[in-house]
C-alpha cells in the first residue's frame, strides 16, 4: 500500500523528498508543535520518525504537559445558510441533533459500502 504518511503511537507524520539534496524528510502532522525528521532512505526515515515521536512524547512528559493529539474528534465546518437550514430541518424530522446527523453523513462518505 502506498502512502505519504506514517503512523506511530497516535501520531501521524509526512513523507517528503528533496531531490536536489537527495534526502527524505517529514514532520508530525495535525499538531501545533513542530517535530521534524530526516534520512537518506525510507527505512531510515521510518526509524527517525519513530525516534522523533518517542522524543516528543518523552519531552512532553518531562515538562508535565500533554502532547498534541492529531485529532480531537471535533471540528467546525462552513456549509452555508441554506444547507444548514435544510440539515437542521431534516435532522429534526429524523429526531436527531445536528452533530449526530453530520456524523452519520460523514460516516457514509468515509466508510466503504
Amino acid at each position: 500500500m502506498n502512502s505519504n504518511v506514517m503512523k506511530y503511537k497516535g501520531q501521524v507524520g509526512s513523507i517528503e523528498h528533496d531531490l536536489e539534496q537527495g534526502v527524505l524528510y517529514g514532520k508530525l502532522l495535525f499538531i501545533s508543535d513542530l517535530v521534524t525528521y530526516e534520512a537518506e532512505n525510507l527505512r531510515g526515515l521510518e526509524a527517525e520518525f519513530k525516534t522523533s515521536v518517542g522524543e516528543y512524547l518523552a519531552d512532553c512528559e518531562s515538562m508535565g504537559i500533554l502532547p498534541n493529539k492529531p485529532f480531537k474528534g471535533s471540528f467546525n465546518i462552513r456549509i452555508g445558510r441554506d444547507l444548514h437550514q435544510k440539515l437542521a430541518m431534516k435532522a429534526a424530522d429524523e429526531g436527531l441533533g445536528l452533530n449526530e446527523a453530520v456524523q452519520r453523513a460523514v460516516e457514509k462518505f468515509v466508510v466503504p459500502q
